[in-house]
């Protein structure tokens, strides 16, 4: 097993929780497992409606970093309004609305997750490759929503899941002189931590986001346990913010052959 890892950044992000199509989209507070599955098989020209192609992403194993968890804002959406009946939206009916359908979507602004993907050797290559050259483009959650650079901070990572506590800089408030030696950090685990070490006591929540179809007209999700733990981090990967962005690049073309 061995993995890699990705920075989740931009202006906006949305990760909706629901299949189904309701007057308030609403966003979950952290990547689901159904949107970052999808940005793989997208990646690797899966389309949607193949069932049988989301069965190796069974063996991935997610863990989400959340460096900022960003501020909940709710945008006001009409559709087809101003059309004649047969161009308004469509109803369930096989007719048209005849009117302007009204809806609210909410986003994460200004949020930044680091996502450790942890998989077999062969598939994280093959993932590696479908991200560095999508066949569909990755966005956050929403098409809206493209993700900011760098966005594939590691190919090949033997233990991603350590390196998001002791490699990957982190984006946080800028840190005082004199602080503590760590930052306090949560994370989301698929699994729960051995007892006895660092963050091991953790919230358990139920999230409805294990993908079972991404067909338009028959999109099914089930449940998974997710194990939130704030855990230190040492502050020396904080760094100065102003020289953030120059951190990051750096770290994301350390890997490179020379």
């Amino acid at each position: 097993m061995s993995g890699l890892l990705l920075r989740l950044a931009g202006p906006l992000q949305s990760w909706g929780e629901r299949s189904a199509f309701t007057p308030v989209r609403e966003t979950a507070l952290f990547p689901t497992r159904s949107a970052l599955i999808g940005m793989f098989a997208a990646a690797q020209g899966i389309a949607r409606g193949d069932t049988a192609g989301l069965k190796k992403y069974e063996q991935v194993r997610l863990t989400v970093r959340v460096d900022r968890p960003g501020t909940l804002l709710e945008d006001y959406h009409t559709v087809g309004g101003g059309f004649p009946k047969e161009r308004t939206a469509a109803t369930s009916g096989g007719s048209n609305k005849d009117a302007a359908v009204i809806t609210r979507r909410q986003y994460l602004t200004d949020a930044v997750f680091v996502v450790a993907v942890t998989a077999p050797d062969d598939l994280t290559a093959q993932l590696a490759a479908a991200l560095r050259r999508p066949f569909w483009a990755p966005y956050l959650g929403r098409r809206s929503c493209p993700p900011d650079e760098p966005f594939l901070l590691r190919r090949h990572v033997d233990d991603p899941e350590n390196e998001l506590l002791t490699g990957v800089p982190l984006t946080s408030p800028e840190l005082r002189d004199g602080a503590e030696q760590s930052v306090a950090v949560q994370f989301l685990r698929e699994r729960a931590l051995p007892d006895g070490g660092p963050g091991a006591a953790a919230d358990v929540i139920e999230v409805n986001d294990m993908p079972v179809s991404f067909a338009p007209h028959g999109r099914a999700h089930a449940s998974r346990r997710l194990y939130r733990t704030v855990e230190p981090v040492h502050r020396s990967l904080a760094g100065p913010q102003k020289s953030l962005l120059t951190r990051l690049i750096d770290y994301a073309h350390a890997e490179e052959p020379a």
